[in-house]
């Protein structure tokens, strides 16, 4: 047997263990290993699967009435301003001078010793009163017209 030195041998065996790990290495690139954490891994996949489904609907529930609530609200403030705008028109009628100024404007009251005029739109010919709009006439117009087609007879159904 010849002598080897120790270095020689210590080369030889890091060779050898260099070797076995190449071919560790190598079994296990070609044959696929189970892991241990699948069973544990599905159970998490199902746990955190059932609680989205779970929680799903309710917080659906929850967005839906935060909708619903800023709807509320908004239809809330809405309603307070129109409370304010039909007090302040509240507060005009109670004003003489306004109640005198509407009676003017909408049902054409005069006061004692005034001349009122009413003005025609064109000749007579070229208007006739069916062709206005009631909106257009005064309101005592609409009124005779009323009286006038309820005093027609109507027409017979054949």
């Amino acid at each position: 047997m010849a002598a080897t030195s120790t270095a020689t041998r210590l080369r030889a065996l890091g060779e050898e263990a260099a070797a076995r790990v190449y071919r560790a290495q190598n079994r296990r690139l070609r044959k696929p290993r189970r892991s241990r954490l699948t069973g544990r891994a599905a159970l998490l996949v199902l746990v955190v699967c059932s609680l989205i489904v779970a929680l799903a609907y309710p917080i659906r529930q929850y967005v839906s009435q935060r909708s619903e609530i800023a709807d509320q609200r908004r239809q809330a403030q809405e309603a307070r301003e129109r409370v304010r705008e039909l007090r302040e028109e509240k507060a005009r009628w109670r004003d003489p001078a306004y109640v005198e100024q509407q009676a003017r404007r909408h049902l054409h009251y005069l006061r004692p010793g005034e001349i009122g005029y009413t003005m025609r739109h064109g000749r007579e010919e070229e208007r006739r009163p069916s062709d206005r709009s009631a909106s257009d006439r005064a309101w005592y117009e609409n009124l005779w017209d009323g009286v006038d087609a309820a005093d027609r007879p109507q027409a017979t159904i054949r």
